[in-house]
């Protein structure tokens, strides 16, 4: 059984991960994971390098509708500005 991601661990992530973090971030095991790479199918951007695929992790947290946290280095909110 995949053990399912935390949101915190989902944020935590780097630019692209390996298959098998991104399909257990949608709660898929590692061969549903690379049957539905291979279809064209993952439910988030994947690049093939090599024999290797990657998924994009910016497009990952969008299908999940998690929104990256900001740093605190893009400046105050909008409702800050009055």
């Amino acid at each position: 059984m995949t053990t399912p991601m935390t949101t915190q661990e989902l944020l935590e992530l780097p630019a692209t991960v390996d298959l098998v973090t991104a399909g257990r971030a949608f709660g898929v095991g590692r061969t549903t994971a690379y049957s539905l790479a291979r279809n064209g199918e993952f439910p988030c951007r994947v690049i093939r390098a090599g024999k290797a695929y990657r998924a994009v992790t910016a497009d990952l947290l969008r299908v999940l509708q998690i929104a990256p946290q900001n740093d605190g280095d893009a400046g105050p909110c909008p409702s800050d500005a009055a």
